[in-house]
């Protein structure tokens, strides 16, 4: 890593694996405008109540596995994911949650501070359309204190996510 990365993390507090991956990907700015709590901001309600915005403001990265391979599934904070929906967008026989250790091994980060991108592997992500319902939305900058604000378009983009609806449906 350089040391400018290292630099530019210890100063916004990104992990510097993110910080690197911004870089790599001529994102500056967003490192610029990440931000650091001194509480937690670990989950989409801690997150949303440190920035002072709605709970559909965040943007959770989660983690599943669609028959056992590892998949992104960026969700506002406000929506549940209906695993059956991403199976079926994905054709895959079974889709689960997964594990803390397939977390970090897949994406480099712990749980509560996935970025939307800059993860260790290469893997499909699927993005629900709810967080374009915003002008920015929120997601974290690769650990439990940092969150940084994006335009859910420009997130989709840096994310190669899939425009999807795997949001489950209430009512």
């Amino acid at each position: 890593m350089t040391t400018t990365a290292a630099t530019d993390a210890e100063e916004s507090g990104a992990h510097p694996r993110f910080a690197e991956a911004l870089r790599a990907l001529g994102l500056e700015e967003l490192l610029a405008r990440t931000r650091r709590f001194p509480e937690a901001t670990r989950t989409a309600a801690e997150a949303a109540a440190a920035i002072g915005g709605e709970l559909s403001q965040i943007c959770k990265s989660l983690i599943f596995a669609a028959d056992g391979v590892p998949v992104l599934v960026l969700m506002d904070g406000a929506s549940r994911v209906d695993v059956e929906r991403v199976r079926a967008e994905l054709g895959a026989g079974k889709v689960t949650r997964a594990d803390a250790a397939v977390v970090r091994e897949t994406t480099g980060y712990a749980i509560g501070g996935v970025p939307p991108f800059g993860h260790r592997t290469r893997t499909r992500v699927l993005a629900d359309r709810s967080l374009l319902a915003h002008d920015v939305v929120w997601a974290a900058a690769g650990t439990p204190y940092t969150v940084f604000p994006v335009e859910p378009k420009e997130l989709v983009a840096h994310a190669g996510a899939t425009l999807v609806d795997v949001r489950e449906q209430h009512g």
